[in-house]
């Protein structure tokens, strides 16, 4: 049986692990470094880090970070956030992440995806989707970008397929609604897009409880679930998540 995954993200601000609701109200939690050391030591999967105002504060990546995560840690890992150019992910994929997240750099210049997936391979290149709801889009949902502080023209199932045309080898979707909510994953959202494209679609936004991955990982078609609230504040462990996720039926690797 295929295995799904569990995958922890951190969303990085001045160098600090930060969470907030809705992309608001952010509060510093800890090291991101030290965080990314116990979340491996707890069996993650894949561990993703967003330095969330590199690309509202115009600025570069957290090179820093990204190499002292690669000495500690022996699992992939992403980076995303103020990633521009081949320039960036080349230096991010140097430094010692195995994928890059483009976000609103993609939405500015959809080329870099295909540029990024022929010089570095598509299973390098991660297309990262922030969606919210819009009756006025075909699909229901709209792509922001920056945090959600900017609307966009794309209609989000439209914008996956052109993000996998142009040679994204996984997408990240999160949704806005509800991120932070811990009252379960967008399911209409996450299935709609994991039956319409051929790579791997990673659920983001709205973890409380392991029965939220199950059914995003069942119901809604994901080929992960991508968790924050639920292990950052100590509510579980990955190890816990993913033993409750064997007894629910879903197949995980069990360290």
């Amino acid at each position: 049986m295929f295995q799904k995954r569990v995958v922890v993200c951190l969303d990085v601000r001045d160098g600090k692990t930060t969470k907030g609701i809705k992309f608001k109200g952010n509060v510093d939690i800890g090291d991101p470094v030290l965080m990314a050391e116990e979340y491996y030591k707890q069996g993650v999967d894949e561990l993703v880090f967003y330095d969330i105002t590199a690309s509202s504060d115009k600025r570069g990546i957290m090179i820093d970070v990204v190499k002292e995560v690669a000495k500690r840690i022996f699992i992939p890992f992403t980076v995303g956030g103020g990633i521009n150019s081949l320039e960036d992910i080349r230096a991010v994929i140097d430094a010692g992440a195995e994928k890059v997240s483009l976000n609103s750099g993609a939405v500015r210049n959809p080329n870099i995806i295909k540029e990024g997936a022929e010089v570095f391979g598509n299973q390098c290149i991660v297309l990262a989707m922030d969606a919210k709801a819009d009756d006025t889009c075909p699909s229901g949902y709209r792509i922001v970008t920056s945090g959600g502080r900017n609307e966009t023209q794309w209609d989000a199932l439209e914008w996956a397929k052109e993000g996998v045309r142009l040679g994204a080898g996984e997408i990240v979707l999160n949704s806005i609604d509800a991120d932070g909510m811990k009252t379960g994953y967008e399911m209409n959202l996450t299935k709609m897009i994991s039956e319409a494209v051929s790579v791997p679609v990673v659920a983001s936004g709205g973890a409380g409880v392991p029965k939220h991955l199950a059914d995003v990982l069942t119901e809604g078609k994901a080929d992960a679930a991508l968790i924050a609230s639920m292990v950052h504040y100590g509510d579980y462990t990955v190890s816990s998540i993913k033993n409750e996720l064997k007894e629910l039926g879903v197949s995980v690797r069990i360290v």
